[in-house]
């Protein structure tokens, strides 16, 4: 039998070293592989694009009651204080409305009695002092009912004709007018409330629908909702604001979908789904009452922050909280304000208006890189920058009982990130300096976390 030559133990002990070279950097080269599969951080960040800061403070509205006889300079230094840069209220006493922009700053939805001619004179007034924003149809004719011509539209029972022909002669009166054709016109409200299918569910009514307001009719550019946040039967529940904002649920909400897409009372067919997620829009009321409805005013305050967010999130150009001050306008505890004292919400909007701060429109905001991991559906979140280059991540919570704990994460490290809580004030309560993450508790409320490099 041969014998094998004995090897050099060196040889052994070199050929075993190069096996396990070769084995580690296979092994280095699979874990890269998985990396890249699983998505390294840089990679799997989603790029979301900012809004900017100033047109979500532009979308703020409040409403109040010059209208109704209320002395105009009692809303000067609220209307400062909470920072909201648009109002709601009807066309009477327009002069003092007037005052108010001139010390403010704020513009003006005028709201509709049922007057034309008066609607579109102090509108005039408004547009002539740059202090206009939009004019609106009726409001709530299932409650208001008008007279036009002669006729009583709304009400209980009455035909909706004299509502869609004012709000038609309103739009073209409006679109033909030098001084008023650029600005926008509202829809009535509440126009699930028609009695017959008079086609107020459109802004236009369109070919081959059964309305008997002929096909091509023009009634407005946005539709106008009141989608009060606290809905139907007086329950607080998880995503309050984010649900009352959905353009298509249908539920215990007065949203879009029963308004224009399906309308409550007696089901005429408007908007297909598709169309309502992308419907210009507007909430000219919501609210919620200190006395009746849950929480008191710390929920008032929660509440009624994020829903500003959530209906700006969630495509809503303009959100108007019913309203200022309690007891205006025959109503209960839905004020912000007692008297000249501010309760917790007009503190609320205060602080979120002063850290979110900026006068300066962004024609063209950035984007930023970030995920929030395992987001819970309880937590929502808005970017914007302002016009200084920062960018301010709104993160917000809306479980009733408990915390969410998330982490925020960025590919890089940014030099400051300051994190403000809407319900504590307006200075930083936490600030990291080259940080890449921030671990975040959400309750009810609202966070925001300023990003400056």
């Amino acid at each position: 039998m041969a014998i094998r030559p004995m090897l050099d133990v060196s040889i052994i002990n070199a050929r075993a070293a190069s096996v396990l070279v070769r084995r580690r950097r296979a092994l280095a080269a699979a874990i890269a592989a998985l990396l890249l599969m699983a998505g390294a951080p840089s990679m799997s960040l989603a790029r979301t694009k900012a809004a900017s800061a100033d047109s979500f403070l532009n979308s703020l509205g409040i409403n109040i009651h010059v209208d109704q006889g209320i002395d105009p300079n009692s809303y000067v230094e609220a209307l400062k204080y909470t920072g909201v840069r648009q109002v709601r209220d009807g066309e009477r006493h327009v002069d003092g409305n007037l005052m108010i922009a001139q010390k403010t700053g704020v513009h003006y939805i005028l709201n509709s009695g049922g007057d034309l001619n008066s609607l579109i004179a102090s509108a005039e007034l408004l547009a002539k002092n740059g202090a206009l924003l939009a004019l609106e149809g009726p409001n709530e004719p299932n409650n208001f009912p008008i007279k036009y011509k002669g006729q009583q539209g709304g009400g209980q029972g009455k035909s909706w004709i004299p509502v869609a022909q004012y709000q038609a002669d309103l739009y073209a009166a409006a679109k033909r007018n030098p001084l008023l054709r650029q600005y926008p016109v509202f829809s009535p409200s509440e126009v699930g409330a028609q009695t017959d299918n008079v086609g107020l569910q459109f802004l236009t009514i369109p070919p081959g629908v059964d309305t008997t307001i002929p096909p091509g009719t023009k009634f407005a550019d946005y539709a106008n909702i009141h989608n009060y946040v606290i809905g139907n039967g007086g329950v607080y529940g998880d995503n309050q604001a984010w649900n009352a904002a959905s353009p298509t649920l249908n539920e215990r909400w007065d949203g879009l979908f029963g308004n224009n897409g399906l309308t409550w009372f007696r089901h005429y067919k408007g908007y297909g789904n598709d169309r309502l997620q992308n419907l210009p829009r507007v909430t000219t009321e919501t609210g919620w009452d200190t006395v009746v409805n849950p929480g008191g005013e710390h929920t008032q305050g929660a509440i009624l922050t994020n829903t500003y967010l959530a209906q700006f999130k969630r495509g809503w150009s303009y959100t108007f909280i019913y309203q200022m001050r309690d007891g205006e306008g025959g109503d209960g505890n839905q004020g912000i304000y007692v008297g000249d004292n501010p309760k917790r919400a007009a503190v609320y909007i205060h602080n979120l208006t002063t850290i979110l701060s900026d006068d300066k429109p962004l024609p063209e905001p950035g984007s930023l890189d970030y995920e929030i991991p395992k987001q819970p559906n309880t937590v929502h979140d808005l970017l914007l920058q302002k016009s200084t280059g920062a960018f301010a991540l709104a993160i917000w919570g809306e479980r009733v009982q408990g915390t969410d704990a998330v982490t925020v994460k960025w590919p890089a490290a940014h030099k400051t990130v300051n994190i403000y809580d809407v319900t504590l004030g307006t200075t930083p309560i936490r600030t990291l300096t080259n940080a890449a993450s921030v671990e975040l508790i959400l309750a009810d409320h609202a966070l925001i976390v300023e990003i400056i490099d």
